[in-house]
């Protein structure tokens, strides 16, 4: 059980929405690296809209989705990354071990579509040339 530091502005939290979105039964996973040479460990935010649940149910929500990343938070998520966990409807009453592997299900396919980006940007990595059949056309 570890504490993790927690998004708090909303510019964080746009950021996290437009890059990478993973969407899985009981919860939605946004993510954002930032790709600057400081090192700093990942951020996590939590979100429960209107849509659903009251206050209440958000909060129990909420309380679930952070329980479960204090037991997953050293393991699967990387630095320099931002993480914000969406609830859904279904958030408040599956099952705790299914919200488990849903997140951590979720948060393994952000990172690995990030590794999957950082390789194709990969300046260092020289990129192949299509070579084109070269056809010569002979007159008869």
């Amino acid at each position: 059980m570890s504490k993790f530091p927690i998004l708090k502005k909303r510019r964080d939290f746009l950021r996290a929405a437009g890059d990478v979105t993973v969407i899985y039964q009981h919860v939605i996973v946004q993510a954002a690296q930032d790709l600057s040479e400081e090192k700093r460990s990942a951020r996590i935010g939590f979100t429960a809209t209107k849509k659903v649940g009251k206050a209440h149910e958000r909060n129990k929500m909420k309380r679930r989705m952070r329980a479960i990343l204090r037991e997953i938070y050293e393991k699967y998520t990387k630095e320099n990354t931002d993480y914000v966990i969406v609830a859904r409807r279904d958030t408040a009453t599956c099952l705790f071990k299914e919200l488990r592997k849903d997140v951590r299900r979720a948060i393994r396919k952000v990172n690995k579509t990030f590794i999957i980006r950082n390789i194709a940007n990969d300046p260092k990595k020289k990129k192949r040339k299509k070579r084109v059949a070269a056809v010569a056309h002979t007159a008869d």
